[in-house]
This record gives C-alpha cells, sequence and structure tokens, in this order.
C-alpha cells in the first residue's frame, strides 16, 4: 500500500503553495492520499492569512484523494502534529509527514514509500528521512544511505507500532536531567539536543521532535538518512529568500530526483566514521561558525 501523505500547514500561502506544486510533480502524487491538517488561527492578525491558505487548499488536486482537516482552534505545530500523525497511522499503519515549508523531488515519495516498506519490521529503525546532512560520504561506503541517532523532522515518515513507542511526557526526566553520563550520551547526537528537552519539560515549549528524539535515543534505535537529499527547505523567510549566495550549513547536496528504484541493505550498521562525521555537523563550534558565515554572507 502507497503510504499516505500528512502535510501539516497554518498561514504561509506562498510556501504551502510551493510545497503542494513540487509534491504534485512526484511520480506517486496520482497513487497517493493527501491529508492537510490546517490549524486554526492565533488571532485576529493571522485570521486573513489562514482563511488564504485554506482557501487554496481547497483548489488541490493531482492526488488519489485529497482530504482537508481544519482545526476550529489554534494547536500549535507541535500538538498539531501529535494528533495528525496519530491519527493517520491508526488508520493507515505508517505516514509520510511534511510541513508547509518543504520541497520534495519529484522522487521523494518512492524514495520513502520503499525505505517503509524494505524496513517495516526491522527492530532498530524507528523513521525515515528525507534530508540528508551536510557531511562527506566515505568513498569506500557504497550505499546511499546510513543509519544515524538522531532523526530530522524536515520531511519523514514512520509506522504506527514505532510511533507508538514514544514517551511524550518525558516520564523519566527527573532522573535523567541528574544523570551526567546519560547526558554526554545523549548529546552525542547533537550538542543542542539536552537543552531542546529541558525547554520542552521545564521551559513549555511544545514541540514534538526532540521528545521523539529523546524516545529513540532511549531505546537505540536509529533513523535512515540519504546522503543526497529529497527535500529542500525553503521555510526561512526573508532572511532566506535574499542569502541564497550565503554560506548555510543546511544547504545539502540534493538528489537529482530521476532514479526510481533504491537499494536497501537489511543488515545495515552505524558506520563510526559517518556517525563521527554528524557529530561534528552539530557541535557547537561547527555550529558557531555557520552562524557566523551565515550573518556575515561569506
Amino acid at each position: 500500500m502507497i503510504a499516505p501523505i500528512c502535510l501539516f500547514t497554518y498561514n504561509r500561502l506562498k510556501e504551502t503553495q510551493y510545497t503542494i506544486k513540487a509534491l504534485q510533480k512526484n511520480f506517486l502524487a496520482e497513487e497517493s492520499d493527501l491529508l492537510i491538517f490546517s490549524d486554526g488561527f492565533k488571532n485576529e492578525n493571522a485570521k486573513e492569512k489562514v482563511l488564504a491558505v485554506r482557501k487554496y487548499l481547497k483548489s488541490v488536486d493531482g492526488f488519489k484523494s485529497v482530504q482537508i482537516i481544519e482545526s476550529p482552534v489554534n494547536k500549535g505545530l507541535g500538538e498539531s502534529i501529535l494528533d495528525g500523525v496519530t491519527d493517520v497511522v491508526n488508520r493507515y499503519g505508517k505516514a509520510i509527514v511534511l510541513e508547509d515549508d518543504l520541497s520534495t523531488t519529484p522522487n521523494f515519495l518512492d524514495y520513502m514509500n520503499q525505505a517503509l516498506n524494505f524496513y517495516e519490521n526491522h527492530p532498530k529503525i524507528i523513521s525515515i528521512c528525507g534530508y540528508g546532512l551536510k557531511i562527506k560520504q566515505p568513498e569506500d561506503y557504497a550505499s546511499d544511505f546510513y543509519i544515524y541517532g538522531r532523526s530530522s523532522s524536515w520531511g519523514w515518515a514512520t509506522w504506527k507500532n514505532q510511533w507508538e513507542t514514544i514517551d511524550w511526557e518525558i516520564k523519566d526526566w527527573k532522573e535523567f536531567k541528574l544523570d551526567k553520563k546519560a547526558i554526554r550520551a545523549f548529546n552525542y547526537n547533537g550538542s543542542d539536543m539536552f537543552q531542546m528537552l529541558k525547554s520542552v519539560v521545564e521551559g513549555g515549549e511544545n514541540t514534538w521532535a526532540i521528545r521523539f528524539g529523546y524516545s529513540q535515543f532511549k531505546q537505540d534505535k536509529y533513523s535512515l538518512t540519504p546522503f543526497e537529499s529529497f527535500i529542500e527547505n525553503i521555510g526561512f523567510g526573508t532572511e532566506g529568500t535574499n542569502t541564497k549566495h550565503k554560506f548555510s550549513r543546511f544547504k545539502t547536496k540534493m538528489n537529482t530526483g530521476q532514479t526510481r528504484v533504491f537499494k536497501f541493505d537489511r543488515n545495515i550498521t552505524v558506520d563510526k566514521r559517518i556517525e563521527q562525521a554528524c557529530y561534528k555537523y552539530h557541535s557547537i563550534p561547527i555550529r558557531i561558525y555557520s552562524r557566523v558565515r551565515y550573518i556575515l554572507g561569506v
């Protein structure tokens, strides 16, 4: 079965149109069910923009079916994704998830569906990522994909049985925040991991991705990740629009979009060289260096 696509939108008409137009160009678009979750407006200032997005959504075609789920209240992205993905995986058993600022290559759905089918019963793989980090592929590493202990929220997919393992409440937070060894291990997947989790549990931020990432860490599971991305983030607003020649560590090598059959390794294991490259990518010095270059435009 072709996996359903969940698309989460709010009030960005231009980005939403761009995202959907790219998705419509996918080879498997006409075979895919598209479920669009439109969040409610926060205030009167956002109302007009949300209604403009919803008007456009009613004109969307090019898929096997299009369902629009309009929230009467503003949930925020975190709660919207929790509710929406839970609903879809309960109905379909799996889901491909996109937000309204992600442009996909024409073969994105091919890759996602083939990977979902291939790794469906793999005990160690919790998600499929469409976005790949800006790291170098080792010359003697034959596969186009690797596994890594950190997922990505920029175009991803999972299965019902994996989604149900997530502890969204972070029940062991009091013990974990005092365990320095565990915190160091968690931060090996990114120097920002612990602080992001803390901001959710103690700071009240309503984001889903770091809670997913924490459960992934606790279960010692991995995400399948491509060296060449099937996803481009177009949601950096005015700053991103006017800086296409500036340095950004988020600009990765894109897949050509033409390959439709992919080869996966059922016995895939963690490559320490790749893991180290991912660690370096998320390290504090690299994050600072990248930010400075981006600001200076060099």
